[in-house]
């Protein structure tokens, strides 16, 4: 009776908090951006993975409360300890941005992070590693490839651009102009301008 009991309690507790969540969208939506601070905040408390992430927006933008990063920070990594995929990416861009800690372990940990999100399918993430392999202190230009790609495949203009250079420059792959056109081509049919002065160079 007690298991059921506890079952029924933890039931309660996350409808209570999806609702609280999908009523701040809601008011976020309509407007109403402190209601619906109020509302993913109540949420997040109560342990609603969404929600946290939710609030690290606001906190990040100012939305319905003051703008505070530390604060964005906190509920980001909040939410990205129960394998929220966005916030994983957001609070792996907190660390090197704004992160406390050696400057090592900051990046050991968001590229950590940055891995997890990739990896379940953030188009931000992939392209945001790709850059970071290509442009790195120690650069791993076939691991940066592959994220790119990845993104590239996902409709990213920017990371098909950057595919482009790849191949036209010889990073991480052979050399070949005819493929790097094609995705200099993909890229400024997307609306890139980088691909397009590519193009016409």
């Amino acid at each position: 009776l007690e298991e059921a009991a506890f079952q029924l309690q933890q039931i309660f507790r996350i409808d209570i908090s999806i609702a609280l969540n999908i009523l701040g969208i809601e008011s976020m939506r309509a407007g109403h951006c402190r209601a619906a601070f109020t509302c993913f905040k109540l949420a997040a408390d109560r342990g609603y993975s969404k929600a946290q992430f939710n609030v690290g927006l606001c906190y990040e933008h100012g939305r319905g409360t003051e703008k505070d990063l530390e604060k964005a920070g906190f509920y980001y990594c909040q939410a990205a300890s129960s394998h929220h995929p966005m916030a994983q990416y957001r609070h792996a861009r907190f660390l090197l941005q704004h992160g406390p800690g050696s400057c090592w372990h900051r990046q050991h940990k968001a590229v950590a992070l940055l891995e997890r999100a990739a990896g379940a399918g953030i188009t931000e993430a992939q392209a945001y590693l790709g850059v970071f392999y290509m442009r790195g202190l120690q650069p791993q230009e076939k691991r940066g490839l592959k994220y790119l790609l990845q993104a590239a495949n996902s409709g990213d203009a920017q990371s098909r651009y950057h595919v482009g250079v790849c191949y036209e420059q010889g990073l991480g792959v052979q050399r070949d102009p005819a493929e790097a056109l094609r995705h200099y081509r993909q890229s400024a049919a997307a609306g890139h301008g980088l691909a397009r002065e590519r193009l016409r160079a």
